[in-house]
């Protein structure tokens, strides 16, 4: 299967130039972590020198660091065609995630539901409320294939009128399945309940429109699919619910103005839920991370050519024998998970990490590898890695032709 004709190839040199990660192996691992672009790295850097040398205590720098999150906020809206008044910065996914969830005013006999497939980045706070409240969660199964159908159909008999809350992924990151948000908001919104959506492996992978999906809470992180530094995320807060919805933390930059006296008054902006001081120089990345996707490498050829290369990939994979690609065809994303007969996931991940030097991961509880597809991927190296995959599929482990190796003789 020879690979296609991707859209924009000639841009392709200059953006792996640019990520210089990507010369340690086949990158398929950004839905875990992304490749940095230098040019985020060196604006952090410098940062980092001036609080070094300089210091951090002038309140000027203060007042600098108010403004950088702000340039934050209205880079993340770009990203998810919002308003920068819709954002507040966090420090991850989880965190997006409990304060969606932890913003209702929970009572005895409320109920949530999610899926079976969730990330415990999303299920943690779900968890909790059933242990400390008692509130009932429904684990809804959608199956692993994706269908549409059968997943508007099973939360369609789990939303209630007791539910509060809908907690899902837009991309499920154990199977890439893309799952039909927009649909389930609307049965939820029909039965009172509020929408919280775990965007971690679809910001950046792919276009968003986060008014279109329903969500009330769409929580994003920086590290995967746009590239910035860990410890930095997003949340989009939908203004219809931005009253109803309780921050359940306060702190300093939640409110904009406090009197000593005891009275406060909070950003009526999605920023109130913001609590916490940040990490200035990572503010700074994720910004910068998000700008350089923009404007030095363009959304459209980002959304675009990640895509196709994502097609076929699952294509080129699902047609080797012995190969069984569990990611929806019809609904994916970047993400690409699969299993490989007669081969235990990790044995399957470090045989191609150590054959063609292919970074990727497991999913545990389905035995299977997945791989993260983006476009700064080439062609080329999404070749070795199937051809790869198909010679493990041709063998099993114990009758797999040995590696080459490579002997030095040492000066007696």
């Amino acid at each position: 299967m020879v690979a296609p004709e991707i859209p924009g190839t000639d841009r392709l040199a200059a953006v792996r130039a640019a990520l210089p990660a990507l010369a340690a192996g086949i990158y398929l691992n950004t839905g875990s972590v992304g490749p940095m672009p230098a040019e985020t790295a060196a604006a952090m850097t410098e940062l980092e020198r001036y609080e070094l040398t300089t210091g951090r205590s002038h309140p000027d720098y203060f007042l600098e660091l108010v403004q950088r999150m702000a340039e934050a906020r209205a880079a993340v809206a770009a990203i998810l065609v919002a308003d920068a008044d819709d954002i507040a910065l966090t420090h991850a996914t989880s965190d997006g995630m409990n304060i969606g969830i932890w913003s209702v005013d929970w009572r005895p006999g409320d109920r949530a539901v999610t899926t079976r497939l969730e990330h415990p980045g999303g299920t943690g706070a779900l968890h909790h409320l059933r242990n400390r409240l008692g509130i009932e969660v429904d684990f809804v199964d959608v199956g692993i294939g994706g269908d549409r159908g059968v997943v508007i159909d099973a939360f369609d008999a789990a939303i209630d009128h007791r539910t509060r809350v809908v907690a899902l992924s837009h991309v499920l990151w154990a199977t890439g399945a893309v799952l039909p948000v927009a649909e389930i908001a609307e049965l939820a919104h029909a039965r009172g309940a509020i929408v919280v959506v775990d965007g971690a492996q679809s910001a950046g992978a792919m276009p968003v429109d986060v008014n279109a999906t329903g969500a009330d809470v769409y929580a994003i992180p920086a590290q995967k699919w746009l590239l910035g530094p860990e410890g930095m995320g997003a949340i989009a807060v939908a203004r219809a619910v931005r009253d109803r919805l309780q921050p359940a933390f306060g702190g300093h930059f939640g409110f904009e103005a406090v009197d000593p006296a005891g009275s406060a008054r909070q950003w009526t902006a999605a920023r109130r839920f913001e609590h916490s001081n940040f990490h200035r120089p990572s503010v700074v990345g994720m910004a910068r991370s998000i700008g350089w996707l923009g404007m030095f490498v363009g959304l459209d050829w980002v959304y675009g050519r990640g895509a196709a290369l994502a097609r076929w990939t699952a294509d080129r994979l699902a047609g080797i024998p012995g190969v069984e690609v569990v990611t929806p065809r019809d609904a994916m994303a970047g993400l690409i998970t699969f299993r490989i007969a007669g081969w235990e996931a990790q044995a399957a991940l470090d045989e191609l990490g150590a054959r063609v030097f292919a970074v990727a991961r497991t999913i545990p509880f389905l035995d299977a590898v997945r791989i993260s597809v983006g476009a700064f991927n080439s062609e080329e190296e999404l070749q070795r890695f199937a051809e790869a995959v198909e010679l493990l599929a041709a063998h099993t482990p114990d009758r797999l032709p040995p590696r080459r190796s490579l002997t030095l003789l040492a000066d007696a």
